[in-house]
């Protein structure tokens, strides 16, 4: 009989996917606050690449990206030694888990998941399945190592809920509380940083205009430029967060400074107040160069040895594993499969 696993108090897991460039956005929504986590919680961060290939990608460039993400990674502030690194690929358990809750998740469930409406847009039809069961992979990268709390935005919410529900149909249907029901950690400002040109959309990857986005490895050139160039409107900035209510481009670059120096939007505007996003713009790019420049720095620094990078996911991957493994044999216990070591369960 394989014997339960403890249910941890602390455990995080989180992941960002190595598709297109690592920008300001994953840095402020995600890296420093996994850095942070590191201080109190058990961690694991992975480089979800089974994810990436829910939409098609070039196997080179995936290599690449896969290296580039955890180079980004390190490079914010995540231990390498401290927390679990590593890429989803090498650790068979994401997947075996996968398939278990895909066959436990129920179909309304998913259909009700918006990002696929979203991603899939007027190609449905066309998509991939694994687009569709994107969110039971999800559920699988958690659940595998038993994580107790997921950092998450706004649009991954649904996403957790319904790790939740299958978490608790999975202890239902088996009679067993294998699984706990994972709670979020929400951050307060610079969560969401929205595009450069359009303050009412998510700086994203994929936005076709690098203009929008503070990628990683931008220079201090492109960091100021990009900044100087940000659309905004042309009233001055106004003294409390109240006056930016119908000002997203504003509201976006207030919040991006009020993140990155770690004050509040209102103290922020205090020295701001009347000024116009000349100055503010400038003070920003200063800003945004002192405290991105040290990680783009780094993240060059190891590109250049692609073979410490590998070590360090291969590391990683072995600790992931070992960790899942225990859970996986308790999961097959409870869900009747033979154990390959006896012959019976």
């Amino acid at each position: 009989m394989s014997p339960s696993v403890p249910i941890p108090t602390r455990r995080v897991f989180s992941g960002a996917q190595p598709t297109g460039a690592m920008h300001l956005g994953n840095y402020l929504g995600a890296f420093r606050n996994w850095v942070r986590l590191q201080q109190s919680y058990e961690c694991l961060y992975c480089v979800v690449d089974l994810h990436a290939i829910t939409v098609w990608q070039d196997p080179k460039t995936l290599a690449d990206q896969t290296r580039r993400a955890a180079a980004a990674f390190i490079a914010a502030g995540v231990d390498p030694k401290r927390s679990i690194l590593f890429n989803q690929s090498q650790v068979a358990a994401h997947s075996e888990l996968a398939w278990i809750f895909n066959c436990v998740a129920r179909v309304g469930w998913l259909n009700r998941m918006t990002q696929f409406k979203d991603k899939a847009g007027k190609n449905r039809e066309r998509a991939s399945v694994g687009l569709y069961v994107y969110p039971t992979l999800m559920a699988a990268d958690i659940l595998a190592y038993k994580a107790t709390h997921v950092p998450v935005g706004e649009d991954q919410k649904q996403h957790l809920e319904l790790t939740r529900d299958i978490a608790a149909r999975f202890n239902q249907d088996f009679g067993a509380e294998v699984f706990p029901l994972v709670e979020p950690v929400i951050f307060g400002p610079g969560a969401r940083v929205m595009s450069l040109r359009d303050g009412t959309k998510k700086m994203s990857k994929s936005d076709p205009s690098d203009a929008s986005r503070i990628n990683l490895t931008d220079d201090a050139d492109a960091i100021a430029r990009k900044i100087r160039r940000a659309k905004t409107d042309p009233e001055p900035l106004p003294d409390s967060a109240t006056g930016l209510e119908g000002r997203p481009e504003a509201a976006n670059l207030v919040g991006i400074f009020a993140a990155l120096a770690d004050r509040t939007v209102d103290d922020v505007l205090g020295e701001f107040a009347g000024k116009g996003f000349a100055e503010f713009k400038n003070a920003l790019a200063e800003l945004a160069v002192a405290t991105l420049g040290p990680i783009t720095e780094e993240m060059l620094r190891l590109e250049r040895d692609p073979a410490v990078i590998d070590r360090i996911l291969a590391d990683g991957a072995e600790r992931a594993a070992a960790m899942a493994a225990p859970v996986l044999a308790e999961v097959r216990h409870v869900v009747g499969f033979l154990d390959p070591r006896h012959g019976r369960r």
